[in-house]
């Protein structure tokens, strides 16, 4: 049973039954039925045409309980021929589930589950799973969602910039469980790639792609942190820094410059130093220069004073540090980094405890407690 099918198939086929007049939630319990009526009958007796027989089952479901359910009477009028016999149409309506699971009316969290289960193709398990939630809890969440979005009409221009969002969240939720986050989204971007000729698109797709070729090095064999500086860079895969780069620049030289797209071409600056040393720290600013006049964000000024520091100086790098706002998230951490390299290593390793403390999950609590345990020692020795 090819149940990685299953998954590639299941957008189609739920966004078949939405455009047929199937709302949202009651389409997607169709479609589940569907898959579970695929696993019991498929083994035995595979269909030759596997989308359409899914949309054919699918479809008979939604009326079954369109009829059983009196409260929903009204939707009587709706078409209910079954499809036709034959081939499935080719075209490939993910793109509208794209847009309609990243409907602006939903929280963040819930339209990533959303897009996770009805255009990943995940069972709620293993959304609850990937999140560190409770089942019963996420189930809810994606119930709640679908009830937002059933009102929703497919016939009109979706957000692009908020799909993306959606998927880069996914993205930086890394692995949890039996299903790997990182993997599931550079799959749907590529889905969407396909689906869509957009630049800032393909850029998320070349940052993706270049954050997850140093996956394997960012990690040491007890599990700790390695800083991107000290990762082993034979472990990269070079494989999909190449894919990465072509993508990227293919997208630049289309001149429409995005958030994601000048991202990625941090990424590609790092994968291309075949040190730490020899990376181009002054290319790096102009691009978070970039990206500022772009986003405004306050992360992205944070990452550009590290960069500053690297280029210019750590005095440097502090005087833009001190325009932030201390509370942004690691910025107790960036001060701590700075202040080493400027040689001040007693408040260094102060800050390094003190970001600790801060920090959003243990492997990065645990590093930055080895740093200042590291810096004490330092000072300690003759």
């Amino acid at each position: 049973m090819d149940e990685a099918l299953l998954r590639r198939l299941t957008p189609g086929v739920l966004a078949a039954l939405v455009r047929r007049g199937a709302d949202f939630a009651a389409a997607e319990d169709a479609v589940q039925d569907a898959l579970l009526e695929a696993l019991r009958v498929w083994p035995a007796d595979p269909p030759r045409d596997a989308k359409g027989w899914l949309i054919a089952v699918a479809w008979r479901r939604f009326l079954d309980a369109v009829r059983a359910d009196a409260a929903r009477r009204r939707r009587e009028d709706l078409r209910e021929e079954e499809p036709a016999p034959g081939p499935a149409p080719a075209a490939d309506d993910t793109l509208q589930l794209y847009f309609l699971c990243a409907h602006p009316a939903l929280s963040p969290s819930s339209a990533v589950a959303l897009t996770l289960r009805a255009v990943g193709g995940l069972t709620t398990r293993q959304i609850a799973q990937a999140y560190l939630v409770p089942e019963a809890t996420l189930a809810q969440r994606i119930s709640r969602a679908k009830r937002t979005v059933s009102q929703v009409r497919l016939d009109r221009p979706g957000d692009v910039a908020t799909v993306l969002r959606v998927l880069y969240l996914v993205f930086n939720e890394g692995y949890h469980g039996d299903v790997d986050l990182a993997a599931e989204a550079i799959r749907l971007t590529r889905q969407l790639a396909a689906a869509v000729d957009h630049p800032e698109v393909a850029g998320l797709l070349a940052l993706m792609l270049l954050h997850h070729a140093r996956r394997a090095a960012r990690t040491a064999s007890d599990g700790g942190l390695v800083p991107l500086a000290e990762q082993d860079r034979g472990r990269w895969d070079t494989r999909l820094i190449a894919e990465g780069v072509a993508i990227l620049q293919a997208a630049l030289a289309r001149d429409r410059l995005g958030e994601f797209q000048a991202q990625a071409a941090v990424a590609a600056l790092h994968a291309d130093a075949p040190t730490a040393g020899e990376t181009d720290w002054v290319q790096i600013v102009e691009w978070y220069d970039e990206l500022t006049r772009l986003t405004d964000n306050p992360v992205v000024r944070l990452n550009r004073a590290v960069a500053v520091g690297e280029a210019d100086g750590p005095r440097a790098g502090l005087a833009a540090l001190a325009e932030l706002d201390p509370a942004l998230p690691r910025h107790t951490a960036v001060a701590a980094y700075l202040h080493e390299r400027d040689g001040d290593l007693a408040t260094a390793a102060r800050l390094y405890a003190e970001a600790a403390h801060k920090a959003p999950n243990l492997a990065e609590r645990d590093h930055l407690t080895r740093q200042a345990a590291r810096l004490n020692t330092t000072r300690r020795r003759p």
